[in-house]
Order: C-alpha cells, then structure tokens, then sequence
C-alpha cells in the first residue's frame, strides 16, 4: 500500500489486487465515506503503485497530461486546499515520469495560483485565504458609433469591436502569405548566437549590426545614409512617426497631409493639437499648386508625404512632382516626413525625396510589419545626424531601447539574403492577386479608376456614400473601410479601400454585390 495525504487527517490509500487494478466506473475515481479515495492502478517494477498514468505519444506532452490532472483534482476539491502534494520524487516515479517534468508541472500550476511552495516542506494546494484576486469581467454593451472613424476601423482590423465574419478593409496581408517558418527559424538561429544579448537593453540608437544592413540597402535605392550618423530604429513606423511629431509638432503648428492619406496620422496629430490641412494626392504626387498656395498662406512646420505605393490609393510619386515638392520645401521653410512603409512591395527603383534630398529636409521612416512580421515590430528612421541624436533621447525618455531579438532576427535574415528571396515571392503573390482583386471589384460594379502597379490597397469607386455602405456592412458582419475615414476632414466620399487578400473570401463577393444593389 501507498498512501499520499491530501488534507488535514486524510490519506490516500492505493491498493494492488491480484488483477494489478482496483473497481472503477467509467473510469471516474471512487470516494467512500472515510476519506480513502480508490482508483485505477497498476503495479510498476519498482513496487511503487501509482495513482495516475500519462498517456504517451498523446497531443498533449507529458508536463500538460500531469498539470490538466491535477487542476482537475483541484476544482473538484479531491485534493483539498492546504493539502500537501506528493513529493516530486514520489510522483515521478509512481507516474514513471522524470522529476524535471514533475517539477515543470508542479512550477505551472504554482504559476495558475492553484498551489504554493513551501521550502523544505513542498507543493501545497493554495488555501482560499491565500488565492490571487481575480477581478469580475465586466460587460460594456458597445455600440456603433455616430460616425465611422479610425479608432472604429481599428477595433475592427484587430479584432476587439463588434464580429466580423468577412473583411476586405485589414490593413495587412494574411500570415499564410507570409513566411512563418522564415522568421522562426531566425528567431531560433537568434537565440542560440546572441544569449547574453537577449538579457540586456539593447543599443539606444538600435542594432550596429542591423543599421548597416540598412545603409547598404538604403545606398541601392539611392538614399546616402551612415549606419552610425544617419539612422536610428524604432518599434515599427508609427513608433517612429510619434517620435518625429513629438520633436517637431507643438500645440497649433501648420502640418500639412495628403488627402487621401493614412488615417492613424490624423488622429496622431490631432492628439498633439496640430492644425491639420489636407493637399489633394494626384497620381503623380501632390497638387503642387494647392501645395505652394497652402504653403504660403499658412508656413506648415512640416509634410507628411507617403511618395512610394500610397495607401489607399497605390500611387508613386514622379520624378517631376518630387523635385517640387522639395523645391517648396526649400522656399517655404518646412520639414518632410517621408513614409516608406509600402515601398518595398515596388518592383523596380522608385523615385524617393530621402534620394533627391540627401536627407537634408526629408527625414525617411520605412519597416517590415507589412512585409515579413508585424510581431517583430522593427522600423528605421534615417534622418541628419542632428535630428538623429536629438530624437534618440526621445525614444530613450519614451521607453528606453527597442527590443534586441526583433531587431538581431531582421539582421540575420537581411544578412543571409532571405529577406530579399522572401520578398520576390511576396511580390509576386500580391501582384496577382491585385489584378484578381480588381476583376471581382468590377464584376460587383465598382469602378477603379487606377490600376495600381504594387501594393496590397485597391481604391474602389462604389458609387454612393461610401460611410453609409461601410455600416451596413457592418451590421451584416463585413468590414469595409470607407473613403470618408482617409480623409483628415472625414469629407463624404464614395472611395472604398479595399486589401488584395480579400480574393480569397469567395463569400465576400456575392454578399459585397447584394449590399451594392439594395442601396
């Protein structure tokens, strides 16, 4: 007999019979009156007879099996608060298990707040008096909001707003069209070379080794950038952005935004009591002659501009509207914020003011979430040296350094050259399904009125209030993102933007089409 106490003045009896197991009904433990508890069990080698049995080769592992039947033993209250475990040597060997799992399991449970460990003495089921506060959940009825706006798509794209079942409007691709095992195998490749710098900040200034890599790739599309003068990283392109417009932007500054423009800036800067006045983006660039009147009339502090692929609408910025951009830019006295966000979804070597400029008056902000891993939250922020430094103490006052793992996984695979194989595919997967995109927008009876030569966005002429469309949408569990939310004035529009990836929603189309004709 093995005997294991599991509360004050009551021990667990384990008895052998000739059969090597003991009565059970549908494989549920029996309890008697006295306190002994009689289950299944087996006689092992060692005479040790043990109380439970993993299953092996199962889904779950070994340490998952043991946590799971304990937490169970648990809730039901068959192992009593303040009751002691069996050792972690007993378990191992009644369960024919090694004590590193015993000990994983028995740390995982600890780590749920079901049990507590006392030196010296062991594991003990956490007495009610003892247990971690838990807060009730509490349930805020939400409702649609008076008006689409950008928080609104936000909440819908990352899943915390109302359900959605169909979505044309996320604003990143699908992680089957990304290489998963790519980034995990860097991630591994990672840790195993770089353990010691895991533990530490990492340089407040980023990664030497990643901002190399950067000027290299940066010298090919023509931008001179030194790894050491002209570029810092950031957690991504809004972190980057946000640090720029804390520099730059006090209460009731000039910016000037392109409209249509990225929504996140708006709000951005209208948290930083901006004054927010919108340029028209044309297919070559900005209306220049609304640009130099503005420019006049107001002396913006700066211009956000968004020159390669556009978001919404796919456009890349000419050879000719670039050069005067940057000549207004020079008469006029402002900054330029350039973000390269979706440039590397061109094919070919596009036209960037960070090029033409020297990076002088522009400062150049691009990353990899929409590429490779959003998780990663990697973004590069090449500037002159001046505005560098001062904007390395910002993000050192905002939060100290950017996490070292992200920025050593994009080093190797920029250094290996995968990131580049990787993005020929992507490249070619997006292009195809943009032409597919285009088709079923048509056969909807939308009209585009330009075909985008890269980037994941089509912008989709529905014909009618395209706000109007977007909530009914809604209420119909499709996502879409209207034209009025790219818009700093949120102005009526019947633009919708619309991600390629959505050809893969066959569902979407027919139901797309049916809200159309019963508007």
């Amino acid at each position: 007999m093995t005997e294991f106490p599991v509360a004050d003045g009551i021990v667990l009896r384990i008895m052998a019979v000739a059969t090597g197991t003991v009565p059970v009904q549908s494989g549920r433990i029996l309890s008697d009156c006295t306190g002994d508890l009689t289950m299944p069990v087996s006689v092992a080698p060692s005479g040790i007879l043990p109380v439970w049995k993993p299953v092996r080769g199962a889904d779950r592992t070994l340490v998952e099996q043991l946590e799971a039947e304990l937490a169970g033993r648990i809730d039901a209250h068959m192992l009593r608060p303040g009751s002691r475990l069996p050792s972690v040597r007993k378990m191992a060997e009644s369960a024919g298990l090694s004590r590193y799992t015993v000990i994983e399991a028995y740390e995982r449970l600890q780590a749920r707040g079901l049990i507590l460990s006392r030196p010296g003495a062991g594991y003990f089921v956490r007495p009610p008096a003892d247990l971690p506060v838990v807060a009730e959940a509490v349930m805020q009825e939400r409702t649609e909001p008076s008006r689409l706006d950008v928080t609104w798509l936000l909440r819908e794209m990352f899943g915390t707003g109302t359900s959605v079942k169909l979505t044309a409007a996320s604003g990143v691709l699908p992680q089957h069209w990304l290489d998963a095992d790519l980034v995990a195998g860097a991630i591994r490749a990672s840790a195993r070379t770089d353990v010691e710098g895991l533990l530490h900040y990492g340089h407040p200034q980023g990664s030497p080794q990643l901002r190399k890599h950067i000027a290299t790739m940066l010298g090919t599309q023509g931008v001179a950038a030194h790894p050491d003068h002209h570029l810092m990283t950031t957690a991504g392109v809004t972190h980057a952005i946000d640090l720029v417009l804390r520099l730059m932007v006090q209460p009731g500054d000039t910016v000037l935004v392109e409209d249509p423009g990225w929504p996140l800036i708006f709000g951005r800067l209208a948290a930083y009591g901006a004054r927010i006045i919108s340029v028209p983006r044309r297919r070559e660039g900005p209306d220049l002659e609304v640009l130099e009147r503005l420019a006049t009339e107001h002396r913006p502090k700066l211009f956000l501009i968004n020159s390669v692929v556009h978001n919404p609408t796919g456009y890349t910025l000419g050879a000719a509207a670039a050069h005067d951009v940057l000549r207004l830019a020079e008469k006029h006295d402002f900054m330029i914020l350039e973000d390269d966000t979706y440039a590397d979804f061109h094919d070919g070597t596009a036209i960037r003011l960070a090029s033409m400029d020297r990076l002088q008056r522009v400062i150049l902000v691009t990353g990899y979430a929409k590429t490779l891993a959003a998780g990663l939250r990697v973004g590069v922020l090449a500037a002159r040296p001046d505005l560098v430094a001062r904007l390395i103490d910002l993000k050192l006052l905002a939060g100290l350094c950017t996490p070292q793992l992200g920025e050593n996984v994009m080093t190797r695979l920029l250094r290996e050259g995968h990131y580049g194989r990787h993005l020929l595919r992507l490249r070619q997967k997006v292009n195809q399904a943009r032409q597919k995109c285009v088709d079923a927008l048509m056969t909807c009876g939308l009209n585009v009125p330009y075909l985008p030569p890269a980037g994941i966005f089509v912008w989709a002429d529905c014909g009618q209030d395209s706000e109007a469309v977007a909530r009914a949408a809604s209420e119909a569990g499709m996502l879409l993102a209207p034209g009025t939310l790219f818009s700093s004035t949120q102005a009526p529009s019947t633009m919708l933007r619309f991600t390629v990836s959505a050809v893969e929603q066959a569902e979407l189309w027919p139901a797309l089409a049916s809200l159309l004709k019963r508007r």
